[in-house]
């Protein structure tokens, strides 16, 4: 007797289900993914009422006046340029980059003047930021 041999069938597994979902997944964690990049400057504002803190012989002064000149402590600067005072914080600092760095700043000084001397402090590698404050009522 002869039997007939059957033709075997050539078995696959089609790969076109897997890659679409493969690709839904990619699509969906790229979309639902936030990219943001945020800068660390932790700043210790202290409170408007409450007990004056000491002072400290480490302590660096940063004085703004009203037209946005700088001085520290107690030394003015030749001009408000970001560079200058980048110059005089390290001078001042030296390689103390630990030191508590105060701001104080007029009620009328702009907004952009403050916000340069955070920025610089920053940059050096300053964490200890302390902006002046009065209590309310006081002159």
């Amino acid at each position: 007797m002869k039997f007939q041999r059957r033709s075997q069938e050539e078995v696959s597994v089609n790969l076109t289900p897997l890659i679409d979902v493969v690709f839904l997944l990619l699509i969906f964690f790229m979309v639902s993914t936030t990219f943001t990049r945020e800068t660390h400057l932790q700043v210790d504002l202290p409170e408007a009422s409450g007990e004056p803190g000491e002072a400290s012989a480490q302590l660096l002064e940063v004085l703004i006046d009203a037209q946005g000149r700088y001085s520290i402590n107690g030394q003015p600067l030749v001009n408000s340029k970001p560079d200058t005072l980048r110059q005089a914080l390290r001078q001042s600092a030296g390689e103390e980059r630990d030191r508590p760095l105060l701001i104080t700043a007029d009620g009328t000084t702009p907004h952009q003047a403050v916000v340069t001397v955070m920025d610089v402090a920053g940059q050096l590698g300053f964490v200890h930021l302390s902006i002046t404050t009065r209590e309310p009522g006081s002159p």
